[in-house]
């Protein structure tokens, strides 16, 4: 730093503030400032001031500053001249520079002292840049992260102080890019915060001096540097006989792995079934803690160098990378076995190179993209995927990731051909002995040759895998929307102000495509019209009607009742699709000819190409839904498919929009399973009661000859896990009393508990609790995160895990779908027995359907999916036998229901009966493992 800033001072501030609102008179409450000077910092200042007004709980929960600690300070007129004077002449740096900054200011002039015009520097721009992959740019996370130490965060004086830190490992990491990257940087970096970019162009400019070579392990390409990728070779192991005796497998694991003998005969079973070419498919039950993972990998490991693939099939990408990350490394190491694992998922996760380059060139991007261009410049030189998971995005709604996502296709005349990451990834895919891949995407890819002859497969969290055929398989044709977007186009083309017709009067040939696609768009949405009308009409025919929050009225309908035989929908939907085809074309040709003419006629003809340019994508788009439709409808008999009307206003039949779901995938299964050897389906909560039945009957296994296994847990989960369950004293949930007793356990009974997961079958209800909880000094030592109100599922998962302390209130997917992952959860609240809602229309279509078959529903299909959900609610705390927690069941239905005994005798351990009078004393909670 002192090459780069010699001479120079910066002042790292940072306020604490009664509110956010400066012009409604919220004021400081104590300024802390970190001066770094030559690389160090230098010296540091705390003023607690006086606001003269309360101070709000919130503020008071958050940095621990009350009404006491203030009440004898001086206010900010007294410091004010000394604020001015440590800020003179220096660099304001601030973590949200456009909050502290503005907020000084403001005090200053209302003291009645000049505003600072000092250059002023954000330190959260700089951070996403400078770290592209970190999974939080809150300050206390970012000092986590980066090790850096600051005794009281969210105290003025101490977050001062880590910022000031932070600035400086940031300029280290910037000065330590190459130089081609530092140029681009420097030459975007006019677009940051206020006078941020000054940082990066300072270095990019003196760095250019010292002429710096490029390290061996980077390559410049155009103007991007990336980190050099490898092909890694295949290099075989000494050890290639698999361990048959015990004794052998003891002396393999020693000193790597503990030797478990649950795992062990989970994997002698394994390997038993892969050796028997008589057996096709295998369930396996494995409880948590027993090590399944390892388990199945090394029962297959060692039949992998007949040439043959294993593929590995997970329900989510973050467990397809803790097996890349963590559980085939262990496996290699215990093993010594020489193999090689790829990730499979799909295009649209990479950087396109040749994309990315092309935006680098396009004018005055908005802040949102400019930074994330910045951030991918400095990720590409340590990336050696181009996965763009790497960077966390927690959204990708941004227009440029249509530019950014690789399509798929091989880059052969392309300057980035050499370095394409998916083109790499594919190469090393083909290498590879282990494909670790997700559900959504092997169903979808399942014919794909990448995944070799006759391969071994493994689906983990196998309860999930039908589900997520099935979702995979849900899709719509959102008529409003197609609608919209016809509207769009002929208000771009015939009736904006500056409007396309009016300007191209003289081009004969514009105007006569222009009249033909007048008519051809306003025939287009009368034929949709028709399509809305036919859906309506046939609302008579639902089997269920819901009108949701958002007033919109949800007509769940069968295939059959919906589009029976000769339906005069078919007709309609041919007439659309060429109709839609035609204004595709017609528009594309406007395009075309506007490319050819420009600078002719036009006056913002580049702004106009980009609209049209988007219109035809989305035409392209809703062209291949309607076929896909087709396809659907196509089918000889539709008793196995289930359709949602959605009417957005009730009383018009032209707002209704048409979505479809599998309700039977057993073909679908049926043919994936053909794709490949030796089926291994494993999971933690698999059978119901003790057996394989209700596995088998929604993963289409009747009639394949199934082997079974069961495996017992590696440790006594009793000495591990509590469960605890309301009496009948509790309310259910449904009663008015039940919100006030869920908030009166989360504030007054918890004890010792670091992170509580509470999950909801309702979002209604997380929404009411969150907001009676937020500002509550009871659970202040809390970061509260709630579904739907504090970001996405992603993003809440990521906090919970960070945080020191958290409540995380969620539902759906909370229940089973996120993992975890080393966070060490100590409760886990069930509000309620996890039915499926009938509300939901693909409930009430799956139930419907199975009835119709004479299916005892509440038996053969609701209990056991609430049952099973339960035990992987359940399943969130005890990971492994490092793991401790309890699981409290607000529910009281578990003993007073005649299904009660059903969820209670399938839970890993005992399930006491508790008061609400003594919930606290059992809840007193001290980790076991710490």
């Amino acid at each position: 730093m002192v090459d780069f800033f010699a001479g120079e001072s910066f002042a790292v501030v940072d306020l604490e503030t009664t509110g956010t609102r400066k012009e409604e008179g919220d004021r400081i409450i104590q300024f802390g400032c970190a001066i770094v000077k030559d690389g160090e910092v230098v010296k540091t200042y705390s003023f607690m001031m006086n606001p003269h007004r309360k101070i709000p709980l919130a503020v008071t929960n958050l940095t621990g500053i009350d009404q006491k600690m203030v009440a004898g300070q001086a206010d900010f007129k007294h410091y004010a001249p000394k604020i001015r004077e440590i800020l003179q002449d220096t660099v304001f740096v601030a973590h949200n520079v456009n909050f502290d900054f503005p907020f000084l200011n403001y005090e200053l002039t209302n003291a009645g002292f000049e505003a600072l015009t000092c250059k002023a520097v954000d330190t959260v721009e700089l951070a996403k840049i400078a770290f592209p992959t970190l999974p939080s740019y809150k300050l206390r996370d970012l000092t986590a992260s980066l090790e850096i130490k600051h005794a009281n965060p969210h105290k003025a004086d101490s977050d001062a102080y880590g910022t000031a830190v932070l600035l400086l490992k940031i300029i280290d990491k910037l000065a330590s890019l190459p130089q081609a990257t530092l140029n681009v940087l420097g030459s975007l970096a006019s677009g940051l915060i206020r006078d941020t970019g000054d940082v990066i162009k300072v270095i990019a400019d003196q760095s250019r001096q010292s002429r710096r070579k490029l390290p061996k392990d980077k390559m410049q390409v155009r103007n991007l540097v990336l980190k050099r990728q490898e092909i890694p070779a295949v290099e075989h192991g000494e050890n290639g006989h698999f361990p048959v005796k015990d004794t052998d497998k003891r002396k393999l694991f020693k000193g790597k792995i503990n030797y478990r003998q649950a795992q062990v005969d989970l994997i002698d079973r394994l390997h038993d079934f892969v050796e028997d070419a008589g057996q096709r498919v295998m369930l396996a039950e494995a409880p948590n803690g027993t090590g399944k993972t390892f388990a199945y990998l090394f029962a297959y490991a060692y039949q992998l160098y007949s040439g043959k693939k294993l593929v590995i099939a997970t329900p989510t990408k973050v467990l397809q990378q803790q097996l890349l990350d963590q559980e085939i490394p262990q496996l290699l190491r215990v093993t010594g076995l020489g193999l090689n694992a790829e990730m499979v998922k799909s295009s649209s996760h990479y950087l396109d190179l040749d994309g990315f380059a092309q935006t680098l060139y396009q004018n005055s991007p908005n802040k949102a993209t400019l930074l994330l261009q910045m951030q991918i410049l400095v990720w590409l030189t340590e990336t050696t995927t181009g996965d763009m998971d790497e960077l966390q995005l927690t959204s990708q709604q941004l227009p440029i990731f249509n530019q950014l996502k690789h399509p798929g296709d091989a880059r052969v005349a392309s300057q980035f051909a050499s370095v394409d990451f998916w083109n790499l990834a594919r190469r090393r895919q083909e290498q590879a002995n282990i494909l670790v891949t997700n559900h959504a995407y092997l169903v979808n890819h399942y014919m794909d040759s990448i995944w070799g002859q006759n391969p071994y497969l493994v689906i983990d969290e196998a309860h999930r895998f039908s589900e997520n055929l099935q979702t995979a398989r849900m899709d719509s044709l959102r008529l409003e929307a197609i609608w919209g977007s016809i509207s769009h186009l002929r208000n771009l083309l015939y009736f904006t102000d500056n409007n396309l017709l009016r300007q191209s009067e003289e081009n004969v040939q514009l105007q006569f495509m222009l009249d033909l696609l007048d008519q051809e768009s306003l025939d287009l949405i009368h034929s949709l019209n028709r399509m809305q009308k036919y859906l309506y009409q046939h609302k008579g025919q639902a089997i269920s009607q819901v009108v949701l929050p958002n007033k919109s009225l949800q007509l769940t309908i069968q295939g059959q009742d919906l589009f029976p035989e000769n339906s005069q929908f078919r007709p309609l939907l041919r007439q659309f699709q060429q109709q839609l085809e035609q204004v595709r074309i017609h528009t594309n040709q406007i395009r075309y000819l506007l490319e050819q003419e420009k600078d002719r006629f036009l006056t913002d003809e580049e702004s106009l190409l980009e609209e049209l340019n988007d219109q035809v994508d989305l035409l392209e788009f809703y062209t291949g839904k309607s076929y896909q439709l087709s396809d659907l409808l196509n089918q000889p008999l539709l008793d196995h498919l289930g359709f949602v009307v959605n009417v957005t206003n009730p009383e018009d039949a032209l707002s209704s929009n048409l979505h479809w779901l599998s309700l039977d995938s057993s073909e679908e299964l049926h043919k994936i399973y053909d794709r490949f050897d030796h089926i291994s389906m494993i999971s933690a909560t698999i059978t119901n009661d003790g057996n394989f039945a209700f596995a088998k009957q929604f993963l289409a296994l009747p009639n394949l000859g199934v082997s079974c296994y069961k495996g017992k847990a590696s440790f006594p989960m009793a000495d591990h896990l509590e469960i605890l369950a309301m009496d009948e004293g509790q309310p259910e949930p449904d009663s008015p009393r039940f919100l006030e007793e869920l908030k009166n356990i989360l504030t007054k009974d918890l004890s010792g508990q670091k992170h509580v997961l509470c999950l909801f079958t309702n979002l209604d209800l997380i929404k009411q609790l969150y907001f009676e909880l937020l500002n509550d000094p009871r659970v202040k030592d809390y970061e509260l995160l709630a579904q739907g109100l504090t970001g996405s599922n992603e993003r809440i998962t990521r906090r919970f895990v960070i945080a020191e302390r958290s409540i995380l209130l969620g539902a759906d997917s909370f229940w089973e779908g996120v993992d975890f992952h080393n966070c060490g959860i100590d409760l886990v609240i069930a509000t309620r027995l996890p039915f499926e809602s009938p509300d939901l229309p693909e409930v009430s279509l799956r139930q419907h359907y199975l009835a119709q078959r004479g299916w005892d529903v509440f038996q053969e299909d609701s209990l056991p999916r609430a049952v099973l959900r339960l035990r992987q609610g359940c399943g969130r705390l005890i990971r492994g036998e490092d793991d401790h927690g309890q699981f409290l069941i607000l529910d009281p239905r578990i003993w007073t229901k005649s299904y009660g005994p059903a969820f209670r005798s399938s839970l890993p351990a005992p399930v006491q009966r508790v008061k609400a009078s003594e919930l606290k004393k059992k809840l007193k909670f001290e980790r076991k493992n710490a």
